[in-house]
């Protein structure tokens, strides 16, 4: 019997999903988180039908240290099923809240503890693994942020949720992804947020230094991002701390941040009063967006950006190349088409696109073995093959992993655990498989996951 079947037919597991759940991190005093209904006013009219951790909110930042214990208690106040997954983290297995491979899902009314003590600091965030496309898409994603154990030296900190809704003109949702959109680049909203509000102003030191956290919880677009100011750094990429300079991203060059990606900025403020710089977006036929801005407020701190020490890395094994072992990965369409899958965490109905040209039969399908069997502590190169003209942010759970070359471009060597593929993008990818399990590997276009572009990698 192997790990998926124990899950699937396990009374054991059944009851430590309802009342005691798992205890892996000691003494954290549990937080408790309770997916529910909402309303929000992007328009006129409150939107209803929204998916939040709050009534009338997005939902809020979550807030953990480098090496210190958290317990984030999930309730399920809806009627669908759900399951919490914490996008980037490291943590145990069993934590990583995928239904089917590492717990059952959450039923209404029911309630999982998650126990787990983040072994790296830097921002990551948090979305539902089951009913995946149809809450996402109503609103629940989330930025989590890992504090280092010391503190970097930043005056303020801004967290900012990129998030499309599909609304209409009266701010009810349209439909939430569509057949022509999954079966190319996903179906986009039309009502573009931060922090669920449309170019919000945030009020900073003048003169000081913001670190701007900036996640893409997107369930299909990709943002070519910059800032309106040159008085910025990049200090991190998908949490983890860049550690050589890179150059910052301009409307001629911007930074493309994919569903699932996040970027860190260091931005020293205008040292004026009621100046701003702004977090900008180019939209292909659009003038400039502004996302975000950041004013400044009070008298002039007269910080400088040198003043920052680097990051400190986090504790992430590096491969050695001289003794990886190489596996190839074949992302494109399903092959002559194929049957959707199961639906227990929400099919749409459709089988589009697949992973080494086998389609995933959905979350609770038996007998669907991993994409990959890799030995625990050792070194990896996985070849990402892009055989689609759409762009896909590939996403591995539970570990962390270095781009190291392309067929198109030069890659900068970040760990990371989301790589966008471009059109036509051969990628090689090396980690080290310092983490036992079972770890979902997938698309983070929603529409692409649940029509087939997902699987799982095992580590023994």
């Amino acid at each position: 019997m192997n790990r998926r079947d124990f899950l699937l037919g396990s009374a054991a597991t059944a009851g430590a999903l309802g009342g005691g759940g798992w205890s892996l991190a000691g003494a954290a005093v549990a937080q408790q988180l309770t997916i529910q209904a909402a309303s929000f006013r992007f328009r006129d009219q409150p939107t209803k039908g929204m998916v939040s951790l709050s009534p009338d909110a997005p939902p809020p930042v979550l807030y953990g240290t480098q090496g210190k214990p958290m317990h984030l208690r999930v309730v399920n106040g809806t009627e669908d099923y759900t399951a919490m997954h914490w996008h980037g983290l490291r943590i145990g297995n069993a934590m990583d809240g995928v239904p089917y491979l590492t717990q059952l899902p959450i039923a209404g009314g029911e309630a999982f503890e998650y126990e787990f003590i983040p072994p790296d600091a830097g921002t990551y965030w948090y979305h539902p693994h089951c009913m995946t496309m149809a809450q996402m898409a109503h609103g629940l994603t989330g930025v989590m942020v890992i504090k280092e154990a010391e503190d970097p030296g930043f005056d303020a900190d801004q967290a900012v949720n990129l998030r499309d809704f599909r609304l209409d003109e009266e701010g009810a949702f349209l439909p939430y992804y569509t057949a022509r959109g999954a079966a190319r680049g996903g179906t986009r909203g039309n009502v573009l947020t931060a922090n669920w509000l449309q170019a919000p102003v945030y009020d900073h030191p003048a003169g000081g230094l913001v670190r701007l956290r900036v996640v893409n919880t997107d369930t299909t677009r990709i943002y070519k991002l910059h800032l309106s100011t040159d008085q910025a750094r990049i200090i991190a990429w998908d949490g983890h701390p860049v550690e050589f300079e890179l150059p910052l991203p301009s409307a001629g060059e911007p930074l493309l941040v994919g569903p699932g990606q996040r970027v860190d900025f260091a931005v020293r403020m205008p040292a004026e009063e009621g100046q701003t710089a702004g977090l900008l977006a180019e939209l292909p036929g659009q003038p400039t967006r502004t996302m975000a801005t950041l004013r400044s407020v009070g008298a002039d701190l007269a910080r400088e950006l040198r003043e920052l020490k680097p990051l400190p890395a986090n504790p992430v094994a590096r491969p050695d190349l001289s003794k990886a072992e190489v596996h190839d990965f074949v992302f494109g369409w399903t092959p002559e088409g194929g049957p959707p899958n199961d639906g227990y965490c929400g099919s749409m109905g459709y089988s589009f696109w697949s992973i080494n040209r086998t389609p995933w039969a959905g979350d609770a399908a038996k007998g669907t073995g991993p994409l990959a069997v890799l030995k625990q502590g050792r070194s990896y190169v996985l070849r990402l093959r892009n055989e689609s003209p759409n762009l896909h942010p590939i996403h591995l759970h539970g570990l962390a992993f270095v781009p190291i070359s392309s067929n198109l471009r030069k890659l900068p060597p970040l760990v990371t655990d989301t790589m966008l593929l471009m059109k036509d993008e051969v990628a090689e990818i090396a980690l080290v498989t310092d983490n036992p399990g079972d770890w979902a590997f997938h698309c983070h276009v929603i529409e692409h996951q649940k029509t087939g572009l997902a699987g799982y990698i095992r580590v023994v």
